[in-house]
């Protein structure tokens, strides 16, 4: 039985799926949670079974690539199983992680061996106080020796991620290029996401453009737009003098849903079709209705993502000036 292209009603075809395996987390980013954030009990999320079991079926219906984000994703117990697992399915072209690199330094070697092709590490600051204060957690020298463990080791690309909040962090742009473009490592500068509600800062007050983090970069470099594109939004620049790249993705100023590939898992199972909605798909309770015949029920999942995509919308719409629509954490939505 032939499975029907991931094809969504805009006509983009859906190759891509970001699996969020947590929403736990060992730092607590303030825009991310609240310091006293209610995390899901065992049994509202997905096992690593039934995730495995639907990122396969993903794969068998023409997924290439899969990002694993969390939470913290490498805090989950056998995590790596799990990973292994994906990595090794015939038809995935590509297995990324994302992390905030508490875990890295201890788990690089083995995340290589598994088959993990690409890693993305959240880094905000290089000043040990202020990460202090971002994260809510004293772990500054654990993450920058996990960057340096992953960074020693033929992963196929190493990319540093850093959410550029003002009067916060954005006295750093050029500090924060240089210590990833010096690792040959590529950066991606992130516009905040409005999800959840925070009482850390006030999201319209410390917005920065993406145009303005490339202005203020190109006092210090020479950048050329890149042709360069990946499964994900960013937009890259070359850098003159280095080989790799500054990109910066601009879920606020610059609208990147004409071109959206990917659907996103949450750990309670729910398939999201768009970052900025709601629209979602309860999988979880499809993959835990059994028939007795495998064959059937995964016919049964297939004709539920299937189904699904017909809610993903044109496009997402973000307000700064207003509450958050959306009040789920980035932690429980993942990366």
């Amino acid at each position: 039985m032939s499975t029907p292209a991931l094809i969504d009603p805009f006509g983009r075809k859906i190759d891509y799926l970001r699996i969020s395996v947590t929403d736990r987390c060992d730092f607590r980013c303030t825009y991310c949670m609240d310091e006293g954030v209610t995390f899901l009990a065992k049994q509202q999320i997905l096992s690593l079974e039934e995730i495995v079991y639907i990122a396969k079926t993903f794969i068998a219906m023409g997924t290439k690539r899969i990002r694993v984000t969390g939470g913290e994703p490498l805090v989950r117990k056998n995590i790596l199983w799990a990973l292994e697992q994906i990595a090794n399915t015939d038809g995935l072209e590509e297995l990324t992680i994302t992390t905030n690199g508490s875990q890295l330094r201890k788990m690089a070697q083995r995340l290589l061996d598994i088959g993990v092709s690409r890693i993305n590490i959240s880094l905000d600051t290089l000043k040990a106080d202020r990460f202090h204060a971002l994260t809510r957690r004293d772990k500054f020298q654990q993450v920058i020796d996990g960057i340096d463990a992953v960074n020693q080791l033929p992963f196929k690309r190493i990319k540093i991620n850093s959410v550029i909040l003002k009067q916060h962090n954005d006295d750093e742009l050029f500090d924060l290029a240089r210590f990833a473009l010096e690792r040959r490592m590529d950066i991606s500068f992130i516009e905040e996401m409005p999800l959840g509600i925070i009482t850390d800062h006030n999201r319209a007050a410390t917005y920065l453009s993406s145009d303005e983090v490339i202005e203020r970069l190109e006092q210090n470099y020479t950048l050329t737009r890149s042709s360069m594109t990946t499964s994900g939004p960013t937009t890259y620049y070359q850098v003159e003098g280095y080989d790799h790249k500054i990109g910066v993705i601009s879920p606020h100023s610059h609208n990147f849903c004409d071109a959206c590939n990917r659907v996103r898992l949450t750990v309670e199972g729910q398939l999201l079709l768009c970052l900025g909605n709601e629209h979602a798909k309860d999988l979880k309770s499809v993959v835990r209705k059994h028939s007795g015949d495998p064959q059937q029920d995964t016919e049964l999942l297939k004709s539920a993502i299937i189904d699904a995509l017909a809610l993903k919308p044109h496009k997402h719409h973000f307000n700064l000036d207003e509450t958050p629509q959306i009040l789920r954490f980035m932690s429980a939505t993942g990366g």
